[in-house]
């Protein structure tokens, strides 16, 4: 038997705008779902910022002397006077490592050689300065392993140019 042919006919075509449909359909309710598990799961940190700020006065605050270091940049004739506080969880952890002068000691020791270790165009930056938070909170914990920083506030911040 010949199969008929019929020279000329185009074959089944695909439908345009068939698959633009069906994302325009199905993308939606991707978007509903991915936002909702994502909500479910926690969100962005938004809810543990809030309980952060709301519980702000049971926090204790360690007020430590002013550094003064020279910094890293060429030529060494740079340095950087900054005065911070260490914020804890609680004003008793802040009273206990207030009064224990080894705490203190060590906790002013990976501070200051943390600060040794800048340079003053890094500093002057917003970004600088919040990476500097972020190291001493992480230098002050490995030293007072007991104790948790939950922020650093710097009330006098000079860089020398």
């Amino acid at each position: 038997m010949e199969e008929e042919t019929t020279v000329g006919a185009p074959a089944a075509a695909p439908r345009r705008g068939g698959m633009k449909k069906l994302v325009i359909m199905v993308l939606p309710i991707l978007l509903l779902v991915g936002g909702g598990a994502w909500w479910f799961l926690g969100g962005s940190g938004a809810k543990v910022e809030a309980e952060e700020e709301t519980n702000i006065e049971e926090r204790g605050v360690v007020a430590l002397e002013t550094f003064l270091v020279n910094l890293t940049d060429p030529g060494g004739n740079r340095f950087l006077k900054v005065t911070l506080q260490l914020v804890f969880e609680s004003d008793a952890t802040a009273k206990h490592v207030q009064e224990n002068a080894a705490l203190i000691g060590h906790a002013r020791s990976a501070i200051l050689e943390l600060l040794s270790e800048q340079n003053a165009q890094a500093l002057v930056t917003a970004e600088g300065k919040a990476k500097l938070k972020e190291g001493v909170k992480a230098s002050v914990g490995n030293v007072l392993k007991k104790f948790k920083v939950i922020d650093v506030l710097f009330s006098e911040f000079v860089v020398q140019f």
